[in-house]
């Protein structure tokens, strides 16, 4: 497994943090299949206006293997990690995160056999708050991932799946020391 800390300086509550953490600005060693495409915010006097997915879009959004099938939200609140102990997967589905208020860490590790990248582990910083931090990720299936919201507001994630829903592609995968949420909370400085 590659080593998956290093000690840098960036955007968090303390100097000296435990992971690498990725935004806009430093996009270093991601995971394969991994797509980041920025989100542009524009304001006036009367509010923000974000686009968040459009079908000339073509790094996120094709109808071979990056189509449309349904979009949710899931409102979670301070310190809160989705699935502390499990990792979500899907076999078929991609999924594409955007986190619309508050600050989230989405992680994202690759145990797929024959993927470059295997054994990576990407921790993803997410916010409409600073610009380097407003972006769509888009998740390969057969990646383990999880989100943890580390603002002290609720943490508003947009997911725009490349699948409708189904119980049988939903898949929970134990952590099994991949990723200590333990260590990010001490990194965001979060209570548990």
């Amino acid at each position: 497994m590659k080593n998956l800390t290093n000690i840098i300086k960036n955007n968090t509550k303390t100097d000296k943090v435990k992971f690498h953490y990725i935004h806009l600005d430093n996009q270093n060693d991601l995971i394969e299949s991994v797509i980041l495409r920025k989100l542009v915010i524009n304001k006036d006097p009367t509010g923000s206006l974000v686009e968040t997915l459009r079908t000339d879009w073509q790094d996120v959004y094709n109808l071979e293997n990056l189509n449309f099938a349904m979009q949710y939200m899931s409102i979670t609140p301070s310190g809160i990690i989705r699935d502390e102990d499990k990792w979500h997967v899907h076999k078929f589905q991609k999924d594409r995160f955007i986190c619309a208020s508050g600050k989230i860490i989405t992680a994202i590790y690759d145990p797929r056999k024959n993927s470059k990248t295997k054994g990576l582990l990407n921790l993803f910083v997410m916010s409409p708050q600073n610009e380097n931090e407003m972006y769509m990720i888009v998740i390969p299936e057969e990646t383990y991932h999880g989100f943890m919201v580390v603002s002290n507001e609720p943490g508003y994630l947009l997911n725009f799946p490349t699948k409708l829903y189904d119980p049988g592609d939903e898949g929970r995968i134990a952590n099994q020391g991949e990723l200590n949420w333990q260590e990010v909370r001490a990194d965001f400085k979060i209570a548990k």
